[in-house]
């Protein structure tokens, strides 16, 4: 396939991961970078060896871009990827698609519009424990999957809350735990679920962060409409770092589960993933046996490389590899408005003080 020509909205920390990424693509050629700020778009340009923009019209016309990767603020998420998609581009997102429904309809309907793919990023479904659990429900080996968990305690203290001014703020971040750190483990759970929503309950609190505004814990229960129940506990208010699993239970007893994140925080630019992503449970049938194999190999192809970086690669490919197939890539806007759903529904269900039943 010949390569497409690719560039970056927003050059804040996590803009610098993935441009690194499209750098590592044998498919794409990275041309540009844009940012609202001129200073932080010619640092990253002069980085990685490309043109530097702001204004995102420009930049897609005059270098004939082809992707885009979105990696502004929440709130911006729309209005960038409309405008990329008017003139030409099809877009990638960093989750979550977008702070709001309107925000998520008014983004798919642009794509519907100009033809063109839209995408969230997603890259912990791109980890070998996370795609193992698909792959058994897929297969049929757990039955119907009836009970999901999500568990992520981590930390975040008043330094990241000041690194940007964005964060922590309602109106310029969207949310807080549960619209930037959380939607990780949010959408595995709805992948490996597979059923829509039917009803929410959900509380949040803000337990140790007074100078943000946004929550630092939630928790829910969710009922899906194939009789199966989830509950989801994340959290920001727990020290000293990171422990995020998400747990699938079927209907023939089976369970499987992985641990996404350990160790420390992760903080674009400042740090890095310090535990390989392990599957901690595994009952499947037939499949009793593997687990010390599946983790050795795991941690070993962690370990082979920048783990940040090579699976924002993954992801960034497989969008790529997708347009050049007209395919649909494996997170779509879809799937990532099912995350924006549950978080809109807690935020809802918080405020009305009862559960929130779907269609939303």
């Amino acid at each position: 396939m010949n390569k497409l020509r690719s560039a970056i909205i927003g050059c804040g920390k996590i803009a610098q991961v993935h441009a690194q990424a499209l750098k590592n693509i044998a498919e794409t050629e990275l041309v540009a970078v844009q940012s609202r700020s001129e200073e932080k778009a010619t640092a990253t340009a002069a980085r990685f060896g490309v043109k530097a923009y702001t204004d995102i019209a420009e930049m897609i016309q005059r270098e004939q871009v082809q992707v885009v990767v979105i990696c502004t603020p929440h709130p911006a998420h729309r209005e960038a990827a409309i405008i990329a998609m008017k003139n030409g581009a099809h877009v990638l997102t960093e989750k979550p698609l977008a702070v709001s429904l309107a925000d998520c309809n008014a983004m798919m309907e642009a794509a519907a519009t100009y033809n063109k793919q839209l995408g969230m990023v997603s890259q912990r479904r791109f980890y070998p424990a996370c795609r193992r659990i698909k792959q058994a429900i897929d297969n049929g080996k757990m039955g119907t999957p009836m009970l999901g968990t999500v568990v992520m305690y981590g930390w975040r203290d008043e330094k990241y809350y000041k690194s940007d001014p964005w964060r922590g703020d309602w109106e310029q971040e969207g949310g807080g735990v549960l619209v930037n750190q959380a939607p990780h483990q949010l959408d595995l759970l709805l992948w490996y679920m597979g059923s829509e929503m039917e009803e929410l309950y959900g509380v949040w609190q803000n337990i140790n962060h007074p100078y943000i505004e946004v929550e630092d814990t939630a928790v829910a229960i969710v009922r899906f409409k194939s009789g199966a129940v989830a509950n989801i506990v994340v959290s920001n208010a727990q020290k000293p770092g990171i422990y995020g699993k998400v747990h699938i239970h079927g209907s023939n007893g089976a369970s499987a589960g992985v641990q996404t994140d350990g160790g420390s925080m992760f903080l674009p630019g400042q740090s890095t993933i310090l535990e390989a992503p392990l599957n901690d449970i595994w009952t499947v049938p037939g499949d009793e046996q593997q687990l010390a194999t599946w983790q050795a190999a795991d941690t070993a192809e962690f370990n082979a490389s920048d783990p940040v970086e090579y699976y924002i690669r993954q992801q960034n490919r497989d969008f790529i590899v997708a347009i050049a197939e007209n395919r649909e890539p494996l997170v779509t806007a879809k799937e990532g408005r099912k995350t924006v759903e549950l978080f809109t529904a807690l935020y809802r269900s918080m405020k009305e003080r009862q559960p929130v039943r779907w269609p939303l």
